[in-house]
């Protein structure tokens, strides 16, 4: 709480508060609750309200960057979707990258990160920018020794982990973003409330009679689906995204709404050099869902456009166009996008203008809100 920037004083009074310290116990938002057993990293690095706050103040702090002039939150910013409404990234002396920036929110669900997977964990894909020659183009040990020379940061290091390491780095700004999840969407409510929706009045003062709990829980889900209703659009949609007409969740699966896995779709593949997103790896046996590009969330999908791993897609109606027509068509590369994409996954899907718009209407209603979070109050130098 506060304005301006943080003081030394401020911060060694937030460190001297046993209860900031504490190790939180988890629980997700409504939607994501399913996947409550399918938390990724916590028992590594457990997560604390100062490592959370540490993570903040990191993660929209630009002195991680060589000049000063690029931080996490300028390729995952919240204002748009924890993306950022550009094809691709863009880092020091706008230099530009070839891969749209992905979400950094829901990673609590997520062990490997970036599009290809490279990193093998959030907290190592969190100091992976900083020495990026196009993202942040600093040094890990360069970044440090900034970091020392800042004492409300060193405070904090030496109080959290003991010392103050690029690796420790990682680990706040990944316990930031374990904090970073969607809330509760129109969808997640029309869920809650689908069983109690062929219910009679009848139905509904019997249940009041014979179970006071689950008539509350009738009551509650009501309430939710009536302050965030979805459009007979969106359910339409529903039915087409999880039915075998659109077929949606061969990839877009579970509380997150993303396998997790690796897949080509056909995008880019047509280019005189392909990006081909994760590789196998030597001696790797080939496996479906392993080669290609990660499956991102459709949860809030409707606030981080441009969509796909080159951003070469504008709107939600050009996504579901793609796979309506069955995949990239060229003749000429036919062999190429045979050799990538699995049969099974694309294919014309020969929706009416009317499922295509109903499509899009469903994965609008599957935003949630996100927690407020506080951008402008960093140490002090």
């Amino acid at each position: 709480p506060g304005e301006g920037p943080l003081t030394v004083e401020q911060i060694k009074a937030w460190l001297d508060d046993p209860a900031n310290h504490e190790v939180l116990e988890i629980r997700l938002p409504l939607g994501l609750d399913k996947g409550q057993n399918q938390i990724k990293g916590v028992d590594q690095n457990p997560m604390t309200r100062a490592k959370i706050e540490l993570g903040r103040q990191l993660y929209f702090d630009r002195r991680l960057s060589v000049d000063s002039t690029v931080s996490c939150a300028d390729c995952h910013h919240p204002d748009e979707g924890w993306t950022r409404h550009t094809r691709f990234g863009i880092g020091v002396n706008g230099q530009q990258g070839n891969r749209n920036s992905p979400v950094s929110y829901n990673r609590i669900l997520s062990d490997r990160q970036f599009w290809d997977g490279r990193a093998a964990s959030l907290e190592e894909q969190a100091i992976g920018p900083i020495a990026n020659p196009i993202e942040m183009a600093f040094t890990h040990d360069d970044c440090v020794k900034r970091l020392q020379s800042i004492e409300g940061y060193r405070l904090q290091f030496e109080k959290i982990f003991g010392e103050l390491t690029i690796e420790n780095v990682g680990r706040a700004i990944a316990t930031f973003e374990r904090a970073i999840v969607t809330g509760p969407s129109p969808f997640d409510y029309y869920e809650q409330f689908k069983p109690f929706e062929q219910y009679t009045e009848e139905d509904l003062a019997e249940l009041k009679e014979d179970d006071p709990e689950q008539y509350a829980a009738y009551q509650a889900a009501k309430k939710g689906v009536d302050e965030h209703p979805m459009s007979d659009s969106a359910k339409r949609g529903l039915e087409i995204f999880f039915g075998q007409k659109g077929g949606c969740t061969a990839c877009h699966v579970g509380p997150n709404l993303t396998d997790e896995k690796y897949w080509h779709i056909g995008i880019g593949l047509t280019a005189e050099n392909p990006d081909l997103g994760r590789k196998l790896g030597e001696g790797e046996e080939p496996k479906k869902g392993f080669d290609g590009f990660k499956t991102p969330t459709i949860r809030s999908v409707a606030l981080s456009a441009p969509y796909m791993h080159d951003g070469s897609l504008n709107t939600l109606m050009e996504v579901v166009e793609h796979y309506n027509k069955g995949g990239i068509v060229d003749p000429e590369k036919a062999d190429v996008i045979k050799q990538h994409i699995p049969t099974d996954k694309i294919k014309p899907l020969n929706l009416t203008d009317q499922e295509k718009a109903d499509l899009v209407a469903f994965m609008e209603a599957c935003t949630g809100s996100f927690p407020p979070v506080e951008r402008e109050r960093l140490p002090q130098e």
